[in-house]
């Protein structure tokens, strides 16, 4: 057998051969182990998470900002925002430039818990990403990057 049918990981044969199959069940072995880590310590989902993680970054959004940052569905940011509000780490407030839409923005408690996550998350994936060397993480930094280009210049298509 060649070397191409001995990788490992869940599926073998041409779907394990498909690049996006290797790609999407990688990212979900990486986002799983790192999500188990804060899920236990602060209950948070991955959608969840992902959202504080914005958030933190770009302080207050909009919901379709959110979507468009976490290439989520709108479902789920709408799901997320919503328990995170419950847990009183983000809150609404009017949005001045689009009466018709409000910002998100994390709380006082949300802040801390991003500022304790972030870290942590940090951490994990020094841990993970450290069978490659430097150089590599930014080569394939570099490629995720490129090929995240390529796909999103192709744009949605048409359903056959």
């Amino acid at each position: 057998m060649d070397d191409q049918h001995n990788q490992s990981g869940p599926a073998k044969g041409r779907l394990a051969d498909l690049l996006s199959y290797q790609l999407s069940v990688t990212s979900n072995a990486v986002s799983g182990t790192i999500s188990r880590r804060y899920r236990v310590r602060f209950g948070l989902k991955i959608t969840e998470w992902r959202l504080i993680a914005v958030l933190g970054d770009a302080g207050a959004v909009t919901q379709r900002d959110l979507t468009q940052a976490t290439l989520m569905d709108k479902v789920a940011v709408n799901r997320a925002s919503k328990v995170l509000e419950e847990r009183e780490l983000v809150k609404r407030k009017p949005n001045a430039s689009d009466g018709r839409s409000h910002l998100l923005e994390l709380t006082e408690e949300g802040r801390a818990v991003h500022q304790e996550v972030m870290p942590m998350v940090e951490r994990m994936e020094r841990d993970i990403f450290s069978v490659l060397s430097a150089q590599e993480q930014d080569q394939f930094k570099g490629m995720l990057n490129r090929i995240f280009d390529n796909a999103d210049a192709k744009g949605p298509t048409p359903r056959e």
